[in-house]
C-alpha cells in the first residue's frame, strides 16, 4: 500500500521520459527510419505506413487482437490526416480530436458523408468499448480492422497529387 508518494522507480521513469519528450541531454537524437520530416503531410503518411507495418507484425505473432484494433484506428485517423494536410489549409492542430479526422474526409471530399459518418461511428462505438469497456476483442474484429486501415490508407495515397512518399508501395 502506498503511503502517498510515488515510488522512486515511477519518478525516475517518468523523469527519463520527460526529458526525453524535450530531448534533454541526449546528444545526437536518433529518429525512427521511414518517418518523413519535409512537410506535415508526408510524417503522417509515413506514421501510418509504419503503423501498418506494425498490424502486420502483430498479426503474424497470433492473439493481438487489441493492439491490432488500437493500431488500426491509429494507422487510419494518420491517413486521413495526411490527405487532409496535403490537400487543404489544415494544419496538424486541427486534428486533436480523434473523431475530427473522420468528420474532416467528408467535409474535404475524401469520402461520401455515410461513409465517414459510418467510420466515425465505428471509432466511437467500438474504439471505446474495445479498448475501455469490458468486451474482449476477438480475431475477427482485429482482422477486419485490419482491412479496413489498409484500404483507407490505400485509398487515401491513390488520392493525393503527390506520390513517392508513401512506404507501403
Amino acid at each position: 500500500m502506498s503511503n502517498g508518494s510515488a515510488p522512486t522507480a515511477v519518478l525516475t521513469a517518468l523523469d527519463r521520459a520527460q526529458d526525453a519528450f524535450e530531448m534533454v541531454g541526449r546528444g545526437r537524437t536518433a529518429f525512427e527510419d521511414g518517418i518523413s520530416a519535409d512537410e506535415d503531410w508526408k510524417t503522417q503518411l509515413t506514421k501510418a505506413c509504419r503503423l501498418l507495418e506494425v498490424v502486420d507484425t502483430l498479426q503474424s505473432q497470433d492473439g493481438y487482437y487489441t493492439a491490432v484494433i488500437e493500431v488500426c484506428f491509429g494507422a487510419i485517423e494518420r491517413s486521413i490526416e495526411a490527405y487532409a494536410l496535403a490537400m487543404t489549409n489544415d494544419t496538424l492542430q486541427d486534428f486533436q480530436d480523434h473523431q475530427f479526422s473522420y468528420e474532416r474526409a467528408h467535409q474535404i471530399g475524401l469520402f461520401e458523408q455515410e461513409t465517414a459518418e459510418a467510420m466515425r461511428d465505428l471509432y466511437s462505438e467500438n474504439r471505446t468499448e474495445s479498448y475501455y469497456g469490458g468486451v474482449r476483442p476477438t480475431e475477427e474484429q482485429a482482422e477486419a480492422m485490419t482491412d479496413l486501415a489498409s484500404a483507407v490508407h490505400q485509398f487515401a495515397v491513390s488520392q493525393t497529387r503527390e506520390g513517392g512518399v508513401c512506404l507501403c508501395d
